[in-house]
């Protein structure tokens, strides 16, 4: 087994003999940099589970109607809290259920949906953005 107790490495660059850079990695969660001679405030590295991530948040009035569609399709009670986050599977859909709902959705947004695309959906927010995303290309 091993261990590591402490690790610091510095890099020097003298390629241009008027700018000294270094930069100084402090363990595996932090990176410090120095330019001509000017410190930089230390950047700390997240892990890996949080990394950056862009969504298009779809109309909340396309959200809704995602939500009304699928506790149809799922004979959910009026009452039922669906979100964007909501996932089919968590409401109890199999994939059968899944398959009726984008055909439900088809129907009620008048667009196509690829096979490959109605296959990666999971989440109601999911399928509001694709489902604004094919509207606006249909446009």
């Amino acid at each position: 087994m091993a261990s590591i107790t402490t690790t610091s490495m510095s890099l020097l660059s003298l390629s241009d003999q008027s700018m000294v850079s270094c930069a100084r990695i402090s363990g595996p969660s932090s990176v410090s940099l120095s330019i001509k001679g000017r410190n930089f405030p230390s950047i700390a590295l997240q892990p890996k589970g949080r990394r950056f991530h862009v969504t298009c948040a779809a109309k909340p009035e396309t959200v809704q109607k995602v939500c009304d569609i699928v506790k149809k399709q799922l004979a959910l009670s009026e009452d039922s809290t669906i979100t964007g986050e909501s996932k089919f599977t968590a409401l109890g859909a199999d994939s059968l259920d899944t398959v009726e709902i984008v055909m439900g959705l088809e129907e009620e947004f008048g667009i196509s949906v690829e096979e490959e695309s109605a296959q990666t959906i999971t989440t109601v927010q999911e399928a509001a953005d694709m489902i604004d995303k094919l509207l606006e290309t249909k446009a």
